[in-house]
């Protein structure tokens, strides 16, 4: 054994359990806030972040547990046989897909209610929230359909005599490897970072432009520095976001390329060769994503924080009553 394989495999047996264990409960609880408490948020934002918190929990649920954990404590994982080794990526990638882009459809829409009055009445309201989820979530899927075709089931002969093992299928041709890959890789890292940077680095810049106005026209900068406060922290919030998926993506955003490409047919299970620990680094760290995303959105908020206070003391203290907040309006941050 070597001493790659020795901290590689053992590293991953506990990460991706405690993974799935912090990520899943948080995930359910934000949720639950979200659905029965009052966080201070406008409707359309609401609904984004539950949507976001499910999604993040299908991608715990289908990817870390089902596929990952069961990897490594089952010889033979019950999507090792067809039909669910040709159905198994087409959830994974579909659950994937949809966490990635619900976040980038609510940074837009929180440019446009940030940065555009006039578009705010259009799109930033509970039905087109809706609409906009429900797509994201079918558009999702069917852009993991080709992966139907990707995944074969092998009688394995080699590492597990007399089981059977779901592999990328070797036959399979080659400008169709390199098309699902690069299309999955436009899909949920070069077009959602556009995206996120270009509307982020357009709020920063609207930011410091209306910063520039109020303190030439010192006369109304009292009046206005408490709104201008409260939309600077929306702002580094969703930078804070973007960045964040961005240094947990990047890494296995390149080495899938390079082992999707250059190296499609190596042993994934042979940690000498450095690629195969790079890419499970990436791995890791790209669906820790999963698991902390939704506190960088909603418990930096301090509406968020004092009902997951309270509702935390009511799990403690079943006796006593959880008291709701009294102001029922959204916050400032969201009511924009």
């Amino acid at each position: 054994m070597s001493s790659q394989e020795h901290w590689m495999l053992p590293l991953q047996r506990a990460f991706y359990p405690i993974l799935a264990i912090i990520g899943i409960p948080s995930n359910i609880v934000t949720f639950l806030i979200f659905w029965r408490r009052n966080c201070m948020l406008s409707k359309s934002s609401t609904y984004y972040l539950m949507a976001i918190s499910v999604a993040d929990t299908l991608v715990l649920i289908l990817i870390v547990v089902m596929e990952i954990v069961l990897k490594f404590n089952v010889e033979e994982p019950f999507w090792s046989k067809d039909p669910w080794c040709s159905l198994r990526d087409i959830f994974n990638y579909g659950a994937y897909n949809a966490s990635i882009w619900l976040v980038v459809t609510f940074t837009a829409e929180r440019f446009i209610a940030i940065n555009n009055f006039s578009l705010k009445a259009r799109f930033c309201t509970p039905r087109c929230a809706v609409i906009t989820i429900t797509l994201v979530y079918i558009c999702s899927h069917l852009c993991a359909v080709p992966y139907f075709w990707s995944n074969k089931s092998y009688f394995n002969e080699s590492t597990h005599p007399g089981t059977h093992a779901c592999i990328y299928d070797p036959h399979m041709p080659g400008f169709y490897v390199r098309g699902l890959v690069w299309f999955q890789t436009v899909l949920v890292y070069i077009v959602p970072f556009v995206v996120i940077f270009t509307l982020n680095g357009l709020t920063l810049r609207q930011i410091v432009l209306s910063n520039r106005v109020h303190g030439v026209a010192g006369v109304f900068r009292q009046s206005a520095s408490h709104f201008q406060s409260q939309k600077r922290k929306s702002v580094v919030l969703l930078i804070t976001v973007s960045m964040t998926f961005a240094l947990l993506s990047i890494t296995r955003f390149v080495t899938q390329i390079i082992l999707r490409s250059a190296h499609y047919d190596i042993d994934r299970t042979n940690y000498t060769i450095p690629i195969n620990v790079a890419a499970d680094i990436g791995t890791m760290l790209d669906l820790t994503n999963a698991s902390f995303n939704m506190y960088l959105y909603a418990c930096t908020q301090s509406k968020f924080r004092k009902e997951l206070v309270e509702c935390v003391k009511k799990a403690l203290y079943p006796c006593r009553s959880c008291k709701p907040l009294r102001s029922d309006y959204p916050s400032i941050i969201f009511h924009l």
